[in-house]
């Protein structure tokens, strides 16, 4: 018997580039880690299918946002990876093998296409983030969802490896003290890269992401 997710919300994910990756092995147990981490923290069910590609659903469009970050602030700057995010019915075909099928996948999969397409294109190449809705589905408003995601993931995509690893602190909670003794800088160097990489502005994007339904 087919049993139902509704609503859903579903998240296809691929690593880009993976093929040129030069060690694939530490590649695919980066991967699988950041995963088991993200959905730990975000209620999700993350699992890689084939190759370097993984899919899950989250309680919420908020989780499926923030998984989506911290899956990118996980990886990069080693490799970078790409999402599609999905609202809509989920069909659970078969339960002992986790097969799902559904409008949600559907409209997941478009969202993943829709974010490759604009990351082919000059103005929008940053992007690696986009979010579709099944037909008929109430939810939050694509076009408003994907104008936050290509402003994040362009703010995302130009930081450096200290940039990240500031970030990745500030996330985590820890205090610009605290980061900087880690990275071995002043207090001082810490708040510039805060503020010259528009730092406190991802954090605030991700903290009100997570507020959506």
């Amino acid at each position: 018997m087919i049993e139902l997710k509704r609503p859903a919300v579903v998240v296809i994910g691929d690593v880009v580039g993976s093929r040129r990756a030069a060690d694939r092995g530490l590649l695919h147990e980066s991967v699988t880690h950041a995963l088991a981490v993200v959905n730990d923290g975000l209620d999700g069910d993350l699992r890689l299918t084939v190759g370097d590609e993984y899919q899950g659903t989250f309680p919420s469009v908020g989780h499926a946002l923030r998984a989506t970050l911290a899956l990118r602030l996980a990886l990069l700057p080693a490799a970078d990876v790409r999402h599609g995010v999905g609202l809509g019915p989920v069909e659970i075909l078969d339960v002992g093998t986790r097969i799902e099928d559904g409008p949600g996948w559907w409209a997941a999969r478009k969202a993943i296409e829709a974010a490759e397409f604009a990351q082919s294109r000059p103005a929008t190449r940053a992007s690696r983030t986009a979010y579709r809705r099944a037909p008929g589905q109430d939810g939050p408003e694509p076009a408003v969802v994907d104008a936050a995601l290509l402003g994040r993931d362009a703010l995302v995509s130009r930081l450096s490896e200290r940039g990240l690893s500031v970030l990745r602190g500030l996330l985590e909670g820890r205090t610009q003290r605290e980061i900087a003794a880690g990275e071995g800088v002043s207090t001082s160097a810490v708040s510039q890269r805060v503020r010259h990489d528009g730092l406190g502005v991802v954090i605030a994007m991700d903290e009100l992401m997570g507020g959506v339904a």
